[in-house]
């Protein structure tokens, strides 16, 4: 058995009971994702919860990616501060996490990986991972070991492990899969021997149940929900972290049946969406800050002619290029006031995985009935994200069309008092639809009359607006409604803020989280009424808190924020939140 060497001698076993947040770092091409992708998958078929996301710098080569894995007793769904078990893949990692190591952090690796001045710092147990390696043939089978290590520090299933390996590897021959079954072996001994001889303890409990559970991300998640939505085209203009909703769909077409466009650029995208919503399709774009602020003229377009038309905007910091890696909420105004003139749209942006596949397929609908763009905000954090949900009820979706079939004397742009017109599309019926971007008529003529653009204008901008308004979304509430304190908060931060609200366990503060952004839903301001309230943001100018007070004359208290391209921690909210409370 290889020797394992311990420095700071002296340190008692480290127990971590019930929960261990585990954080691989290494540069852009050592293959931390892929013992992610191992661990999370192979630990969930033994039982386990697990949790994942990742962050990393924008370059193909080199630097320092790292990515969080938590693996739980009970369902865990939110980002942590605090690393259990650290495995650097090179110098350089320590430093880059420093804030985030606690006196028990134990890191497992190899000594050259670690500098020199973390010896006396951190509990650190040397294992020689390339050594081991090269005992099986090849350095490229290093991260293979890790992954085993890992999964026999829990006692995982090992045959779980190979047949994942064998599935993994498989199109590479019988060669290279018995070479990681042979890795996997030695890390997966070395890890239960850490465990056997006292270095490490580990008590997570495992819940049969949860193997047959599915493991999602929120890409995954908005991408099935929208063909759950009936979505049959999809056109995009490569831009992180929004690419992945599109590459997926890609890889899933000809299964989904749909058509699925890499185009010039985002201007084309959007317009080739808007031609399929007119022909009858059910079309998205998918794009990222930078993307959208090129689509805002069709997005106009939209407006004027009430032509439906999906939008998945994944954020990450700006202005311009910005941080092209990193998470941020920072595009709600871009969202909200995206087009020139005045016209309604639906903006939603869903907190969990779950609520990702609901409302991407509830979008389409909206999108159908208003004849609105509906824009689903997502963010970095909330697409790099993973973890293991119950089966998806698929009797929750329901594929609504408002098309009609068009008569002789068919009006496009009919008056009525809803501010919704019968859509038609073309071929369908005895009529003749017209779809214009100017100004226009009952029939979609283009006009210049007086009162017949004030009427039009009121048409789309209030009338409209109010009927959407009537039937929007109430947030969720969490806690008590007569509670003192109110915590206000939307999108991504959803379970960060959950788990931290669960910690805090008091009785005199709740939690609203709005997944429908605009227009706000009626009966909001009553929730809001008397409450000292609390809005957690990723953003710098508290851009949700500034809705509230435009829409409802409502004025939050306290602004909590954060901006460095980061996503919250459990224990950066706890903190926030206790601040606020004293």
């Amino acid at each position: 058995m290889t020797k394992v060497e311990l420095y700071r001698k002296g340190w008692d076993m480290v127990e971590f009971k019930e929960e261990v947040s585990i954080v691989l770092g290494g540069a852009a091409g050592q293959g931390v994702q892929t013992v992610e992708e191992i661990l999370t998958r192979v630990l969930k078929l033994s039982g386990y919860n697990v949790y994942a996301t990742k962050e990393y710098m924008s370059r193909v080569r080199g630097g320092i990616n790292t990515t969080e894995i938590r693996v739980s007793s009970k369902k865990v769904r939110a980002f942590v501060k605090r690393i259990d078990i650290l495995i650097p893949f090179q110098r350089g990692v320590l430093p880059w996490v420093e804030k985030r190591l606690t006196e028990n952090t134990v890191v497992l690796g190899e000594r050259e990986n670690v500098e020199e001045e973390y010896l006396s710092k951190i509990k650190f147990v040397e294992v020689p991972l390339n050594d081991l390696a090269k005992e099986v043939g090849s350095s490229l089978y290093l991260n293979t070991i890790a992954a085993g290590i890992v999964v026999g520090l829990f006692h995982g299933d090992f045959e779980v492990l190979a047949e994942y390996l064998r599935k993994r590897f498989g199109s590479k021959g019988e060669g290279v899969v018995a070479k990681n079954i042979e890795a996997a072996k030695k890390g997966y001994e070395l890890g239960v021997k850490l465990c056997e001889e006292g270095t490490i303890g580990i008590e997570v409990r495992k819940n049969e149940s949860v193997k047959n559970e599915i493991l999602l991300s929120g890409t995954e998640a908005v991408a099935l929900g929208a063909v759950a939505g009936g979505m049959n085209f999809l056109s995009f203009y490569p831009m992180s972290p929004s690419t992945g909703v599109a590459v997926f769909s890609a890889q899933h077409a000809e299964d989904f049946e749909i058509v699925v466009e890499q185009v010039e650029d985002e201007i084309a995208a959007i317009n080739m969406a808007l031609g399929a919503w007119f022909a009858g399709a059910r079309g998205m774009v998918t794009t990222s800050g930078g993307g959208f602020a090129l689509m805002t003229e069709a997005i106009s377009l939209a407006g004027m002619a009430e032509n439906p038309i999906v939008v998945h905007l994944a954020q990450r910091p700006g202005p311009a290029t910005g941080l092209p890696t990193r998470t941020m909420q920072g595009d709600l105004n871009l969202a909200l006031y995206a087009g020139h003139g005045e016209f309604p749209r639906i903006i939603l942006a869903p907190g969990s995985i779950e609520e990702a596949f609901y409302l991407t397929a509830e979008a389409f609908n909206l999108a159908d009935k208003y004849q609105v763009p509906v824009i689903i905000l997502t963010d970095q954090y909330f697409v790099d994200t993973y973890y293991n949900i119950p089966e998806i009820d698929l009797d929750k979706i329901k594929v609504e069309k408002h098309i009609i079939e068009m008569e002789n004397d068919y009006k496009r742009y009919k008056l009525t008092d809803d501010g919704i017109s019968p859509r038609g599309i073309p071929g369908y019926g005895e009529g003749v639809i017209i779809a214009n971007g100017n100004e226009h008529d009952e029939y979609g003529d283009i006009t210049e009359d007086e009162e017949l653009s004030k009427l039009m204008q009121e048409k789309r901008a209030i009338k409209k607006l109010e009927t959407i308004r009537k039937n929007a979304m109430m947030p969720e509430l969490i806690g008590r409604d007569d509670a003192k304190y109110m915590i206000i908060a939307w999108g991504s931060t959803y379970h960060v803020i959950r788990e931290a609200f669960e910690i805090l366990n008091r009785d005199d503060v709740a939690f609203l989280h709005f997944k429908w952004l605009y227009p706000l839903p009626e009966g909001v301001k009553e929730l809001l009424k008397g409450k000292i309230l609390i809005c957690i943001e990723q953003n710098v100018t508290g851009q949700f808190a500034e809705l509230l007070r435009k829409e409802l004359g409502v004025d939050v208290h306290h602004k909590v924020l954060k901006y460095d391209g980061r996503p919250f921690s459990v224990e950066e909210v706890l903190e926030a939140l206790k601040g606020v409370l004293e």
